[in-house]
């Protein structure tokens, strides 16, 4: 019987070694950490005859020398693709992938849309779903988002499902775990500096990202991206490039763009751009690249034009809360770097109480600082990130910050800092309250979903409130 060890005891890492295990593997997870719910989750495997071992990764040197083999070793997108373990099964010549990789073994018979970026990939993700889904199509989220990867190539191995497109948002801890990954159509949504503790240079993460589109038989790059723009321009000449600026629809007679209120592609109009509702120049971006994947794949205009006039957006980005006596609250958790923070500024009505902070990130902080300084009237900082932030906006001359330290004491804040201003200035517009942490959420949640539940509900109790 061949011998697997899944290294991670997180959603896929379980749900890889269900697959190994439901295809006649001998299984064995591990963790490094130790805790209660992973104890639960250990005897929820053991009961499938899955081995758990919590509290340390093996030490693969030893268990080839005690004779036993080791087929292959499957590493959770957690864990870091240079920690010891992972060397050394790498240095044993031990077959050593990531689980977006085991997956693909199984389910490569089926065509998969591979989405990554820095920023925008859920939302391409989840309108590529949505139009392939109008168009009749059966087709799977996966990956970053939805259901993990190994999740669908166990139903289809258990003959449960038989997809017709996968569409996979696939992150760079995901990728640099590949080996032969190879989507029908590549996706590249953005690119700006993120996860460089993980991957240490820039550029490392850039080749990351590159080495997926690289293997897929179509390219649809979003030519509205500086850096896209110059690097993929060279690199592959037969991309399809997508646009909404005048210089970039000028140059790309092949692509997607929007021209005279039409969103059209390869110079055939598909649906009038009015059809589209979701805020911001940048979901014009992330439109304009679905509808590309849409049409290389055989997609008619009417179905796309259906999905797209019913797409309500993605939970967490940009998205409504609620009207508090006529003020909107705006729940941006997914923002958490300051590119994707800046956007969400520049796409709220201004004049703008932003809520920020949380775990910081390394990045080029300016121009999210020069949008706070053009439309919010005040900052309230919470996290570890807050007295960093407090002297970054003292620094650019911003004055209005205030740290409030949680995300409880914001939203109550916020609402009288908004409820002030209308009434002081009744004659100007009303104020919009965006929470766009520009940071990662793990210093007071577990992850960016639970973060934009909790304002969410905070936004609800504040409704309800006499």
């Amino acid at each position: 019987m061949h011998q697997a060890y899944v290294l991670g005891l997180g959603q896929s890492g379980i749900s890889a070694a269900k697959l190994l295990k439901a295809d006649d593997w001998q299984v064995t997870v591990s963790d490094s950490q130790a805790s209660t719910s992973l104890e639960q989750r250990k005897q929820a495997l053991e009961s499938a005859g899955i081995a758990v071992e919590l509290g340390g990764f093996p030490d693969f040197d030893k268990i080839v020398e005690s004779g036993q083999s080791v087929d292959l070793v499957i590493v959770s997108p957690g864990v870091p693709w240079d920690c010891t373990a992972v060397e050394q099964a790498r240095s044993l010549g031990i077959d050593t992938i990531g689980e977006i990789e085991l997956a693909w073994r199984y389910l490569k018979h089926i065509p998969w849309v591979g989405i990554t970026g820095t920023n925008g990939k859920t939302t391409v993700t989840s309108l590529t779903t949505a139009i392939f889904q109008a168009a009749g199509l059966k087709a799977i989220a996966c990956g970053n988002i939805g259901f993990p990867a190994c999740e669908i190539a166990l139903q289809v191995l258990q003959k449960q499902l038989q997809p017709d497109w996968i569409i996979a948002e696939l992150s760079s801890y995901q990728i640099e775990s590949t080996q032969t990954v190879k989507p029908q159509i590549g996706i590249w949504t953005t690119f700006t500096p993120d996860h460089l503790n993980r991957h240490y240079t820039l550029e490392a993460y850039r080749d990351i990202k590159a080495s997926l589109i690289h293997q897929s038989a179509h390219i649809v790059l979003n030519g509205n991206d500086p850096y896209l723009e110059n690097f993929g321009a060279a690199m592959w000449p037969k991309a399809i490039w997508t646009g909404i600026d005048d210089h970039v629809v000028e140059a790309i007679a092949d692509g997607a763009c929007i021209e005279k209120g039409w969103v059209k592609f390869r110079g055939e109009p598909v649906f009038p751009i009015s059809h589209w509702t979701l805020l911001g120049s940048h979901n014009r971006q992330n439109l304009l690249m679905s509808v590309a994947a849409a049409k290389l794949a055989g997609i008619e205009a009417e179905h796309i034009d259906l999905a797209i006039s019913n797409f309500q957006g993605v939970p967490h980005r940009l998205e409504h809360v609620c009207f508090y006596e006529g003020i909107a609250f705006i729940n941006d958790s997914k923002a958490t770097n300051y590119d994707a923070a800046e956007v969400g500024l520049r796409a709220v009505k201004p004049p703008v109480v932003l809520i920020a902070g949380g775990q910081p990130k390394q990045g080029d902080a300016n121009a999210w600082l020069e949008q706070i300084r053009q439309r919010a009237i005040g900052v309230l900082l919470i996290g570890e990130a807050a007295s960093l932030f407090a002297e970054m906006l003292k620094d650019v001359g911003f004055k209005n910050y205030e740290i409030v330290e949680t995300l409880e004491n914001a939203v109550k804040q916020a609402a009288h800092i908004a409820h002030s201003r209308a009434h002081n200035h009744p004659s100007q517009p009303l104020p919009t309250v965006l929470f766009s942490p520009s940071c990662a959420s793990f210093d007071q949640f577990a992850n960016f979903e639970q973060r934009g539940d909790r304002f969410r509900q905070l936004c609800q109790e504040l409704r309800a409130s006499p």
